[in-house]
């Protein structure tokens, strides 16, 4: 029978991603970095706060954050783990329902306010049309989230960034799937020589042709797409019912593409 491992998209096994919070007005220096060395954010932002003289404008919120991915940290970046169920509904909603009047597409992505969380939130939060929400803290690990609405990242910017680098390109092994995720706030830039550390880190770390460059959704969507893939009992065929390509490791071979609603033998 086929030995079948699913990769990332282009048939990579290895995925980086960035998540700021806040929607600081320094999100401007941080996506011209990231643009300039291919590398791909979330941006969670507060639609209450958007326009004061801290935060980024209404109307650069979409043309800023073009090709990376606005996600919901709530209207007003309450310590939502202390309010009524309710409230923080409403909070996650309304959010969403502004930002998605900015940006044209689905806001399905958080992170919590103030890391704070429990479990009636994180029971309530598909039924707000919320994927994943992502907490505070470092794993320090590579691993994909077992629990996408307590998605711990790799680490913050400040937490052994370089390091945890370079242990992330040292990583070779084709039959796991490895994601690095950093998390941060980008006015903490201003703060030593921040921002010379995040531009050298994109800098190592992009172009590289074993990672995937991608949004938080979009990694969390490309691992729907693997959970939908129809394989035969033998492994012999696979049909995609995705309207997405997905990519695939056969035997060891080199990686191949299943077209999206299509069968292919493998």
């Amino acid at each position: 029978m086929n030995k079948v491992y699913c990769c990332f998209p282009g048939g990579k096994h290895k995925a980086l991603t960035m998540s700021y919070d806040d929607g600081r007005t320094q999100d401007r220096r941080l996506v011209a970095i990231f643009n300039q060395y291919g590398i791909k954010g979330t941006f969670h932002l507060n639609s209450g706060f958007l326009g004061d003289e801290r935060h980024v404008r209404p109307d650069e919120v979409a043309a800023l954050y073009a090709g990376h991915e606005v996600a919901c940290h709530t209207v007003s970046h309450p310590t939502i783990a202390r309010c009524p169920l309710p409230s923080v509904a409403r909070e996650v909603l309304d959010d969403r329902a502004a930002l998605e009047a900015l940006v044209g597409y689905p806001v399905r992505g958080m992170s919590y306010p103030n890391g704070s969380v429990n479990a009636g939130i994180e029971a309530m939060l598909p039924a707000c049309g919320i994927r994943y929400s992502r907490v505070v803290g470092n794993s320090e690990g590579f691993s994909l989230p077992e629990n996408p609405w307590r998605w711990q990242a790799t680490c913050h910017h400040r937490h052994h960034l370089m390091e945890l680098g370079e242990q992330f390109r040292a990583l070779y092994k084709r039959q796991y799937l490895y994601l690095m995720y950093v998390w941060g706030h980008s006015y903490e830039f201003d703060e030593g020589d921040g921002w010379a550390q995040i531009e050298a880190f994109c800098r190592a770390m992009g172009g590289r042709e074993d990672t995937w460059y991608c949004t938080n959704i979009a990694l969390l969507d490309c691992l729907d797409d693997f959970d939908r893939l129809c394989f035969a009992a033998d492994n012999s065929f696979v049909h995609n019912p995705n309207a997405r390509d997905c990519w695939l490791r056969v035997n060891d071979g080199e990686p191949v593409c299943v077209p999206a609603g299509g069968t292919m033998r493998l």
